[in-house]
């Protein structure tokens, strides 16, 4: 079965750094805002479609990463990292904005929800990480970000993930919660982690999630 984790944090809070103990031979990393990798990227290459091989895949398309996401297992591929997640509402909000009324606000929330639920019906063994960036509602609420409050209000996103996940740095560590702070929507399964605070590292978390559902 695929596994769609929420990995959340502010922007330098490690999310993209957290892909540093990963086999690039093993993932595909799909980049809707292309940038660099905040660490030695050696193997990271670029995804090359007449080959297939590369790493790398700049795309914000929902149709090309629902393809990526149901093949991957075909060439070896254990995780897949959309990294910024909320991008892909980003720039198909940005390529209508000259578009009025409600009906695009549905379409961006449907869109994106479709492409969570087709990577949960997928039958492949593989994990999905969407990295994405927070917001503080007027409330103190931190949630996952979106387009604005039309979206916010339509779908509630961390609620179609089993496992969230909350990326902080903190006096030069950087490390993963594991559980809510009253205030975000942290959430994991019953003791597929030891300690509310674990190490920022997506091999580490696949390690754990693979062995709670009994993933070779």
């Amino acid at each position: 079965m695929a596994i769609p984790v929420m990995i959340l944090g502010e922007s330098g809070s490690g999310k993209t750094r957290s892909l540093k103990n990963l086999n690039p031979k093993e993932v595909i990393l799909i980049q809707p805002i292309k940038k660099p990798l905040p660490f030695k990227a050696l193997g990271w290459d670029k995804f090359d479609g007449k080959t297939k091989t590369g790493s790398v895949l700049r795309t914000d398309d929902y149709a090309v990463i629902k393809s990526v996401c149901l093949n991957a297992h075909k060439k070896g591929v254990k995780y897949i990292v959309i990294d910024d997640a909320q991008y892909i509402m980003l720039n198909e909000s940005l390529r209508r904005v000259e578009e009025t009324g409600f009906k695009k606000f549905v379409d961006f929330a449907k869109n994106y929800v479709d492409l969570i639920t087709s990577i949960a019906n997928c039958d492949s063994d593989i994990i999905v990480y969407f990295m994405t960036h927070t917001e503080e509602s007027e409330t103190g609420r931190i949630t996952a970000k979106t387009v604005g409050k039309m979206i916010s209000q339509q779908v509630c996103l961390e609620g179609l993930f089993s496992i969230v996940l909350r990326c902080f740095a903190s006096d030069g560590r950087h490390y993963f919660t594991t559980k809510t702070s009253g205030v975000d929507c942290v959430k994991t399964p019953e003791e597929m982690f030891e300690a509310d605070q674990i190490d920022n590292d997506l091999l580490q978390v696949g390690n754990c999630i693979n062995n709670y559902y009994g993933i070779s």
